[in-house]
């Protein structure tokens, strides 16, 4: 949801290669991205996903960590957002507006991560690929049609974000936002300013289908227009759900509406409160705070890099 609340603190990098590359979502459009390699052994492939409006560099810390410890790790961000807005010219870089592009939020999931695990997969056969989803990060995982290619999945503050699960009285002021603020500004701008309380700017359609999922009362399992929601049966790897007490939209309740999505398993959902990971506050976006480093990020590496069951 809204990141207003969220700074990322800066962290210093671990030993790692760190390098900004582009490579192409399953209809060619150029994503943007960063890949995090070890110096030394890789042992596993890393795939982080994103949260609706958040930049990659989020993930920056935690991807070098998990570099650090043998992984190949690759952070990118969705068409329309970040280093992936549609740009005017391929030899000034410059970025137009987003009035006009077209894209959704299922596209993301359909032709943006789709390709983001082909492309790992391609590149690091022999390692069992490991799939991070935060918040739609997670959610993407059941929509996307070749998630048989993860052999591990960490959801972290993943839900089924209708807006009916979360706490009172966040719920009434994410509906007020969306329904009355959210949609007739993007109807009448064109696009949606991430500056409403959002994070970064989002495309029109990206937005509208959000919204419409959020006000539904099982966000997008209520959307019968989404095929792939048949993909969900298809994921059958080893899969663990975090849910923080203190995150106000991936209530308990939420992540474990998105987890029942996944029939062919039994996900492991793990409820934490902050003060069991030694924290004053997670919510929904410390996860990824450096001061999770020696706790919430060492458990959670030692289990993507855990050997298969």
């Amino acid at each position: 949801m809204t990141q207003k609340n969220f700074k990322v603190a800066e962290a210093t990098l671990d030993d790692v290669f760190a390098d900004d590359i582009s490579f192409p979502a399953a209809d060619g459009f150029a994503l943007g991205a960063t890949l995090y390699l070890p110096r030394g052994t890789r042992t596993h492939a890393v795939l982080v996903n994103s949260a609706t409006a958040a930049p990659r560099k989020i993930y920056r810390g935690f991807a070098s960590y998990l570099a650090g410890r043998g992984c190949a790790v690759l952070t990118y961000d969705y068409r329309g957002t970040g280093d992936s807005r549609p740009r005017s010219s391929i030899s000034t870089g410059q970025r137009n507006s987003l009035i006009g592009f077209k894209a959704s939020m299922s596209d993301w999931a359909a032709l943006d991560v789709t390709a983001a695990v082909v492309w790992m997969r391609e590149r690091y056969t022999a390692m069992p690929l490991a799939f991070v989803g935060h918040s739609f990060g997670g959610q993407a995982l059941g929509l996307i049609p070749n998630n048989s290619e993860v052999a591990r999945a960490l959801l972290i503050a993943a839900q089924a974000g209708t807006w009916r699960l979360m706490t009172s009285p966040e719920r009434y002021r994410i509906y007020a936002l969306l329904k009355f603020i959210g949609v007739p500004l993007t109807r009448a701008a064109g696009y949606t300013p991430g500056r409403i309380g959002l994070g970064l700017d989002l495309p029109k359609g990206v937005f509208l289908e959000w919204a419409q999922w959020v006000l539904r009362d099982r966000y997008f399992f209520d959307d019968a227009s989404l095929r792939s929601l048949s993909n969900f049966p298809r994921y059958r790897g080893a899969l663990r759900a975090l849910s923080f007490s203190d995150d106000p939209w991936a209530t308990l309740a939420a992540v474990e509406m998105l987890c029942a999505g996944f029939t062919s398993i039994r996900p492991d959902i793990h409820a934490i409160t902050p003060a069991e990971a030694g924290a004053r506050k997670i919510g929904h976006f410390g996860f990824f705070r450096p001061e999770h480093r020696d706790t919430l990020w060492r458990g959670a590496a030692e289990w993507l890099q855990r050997a298969p069951d």
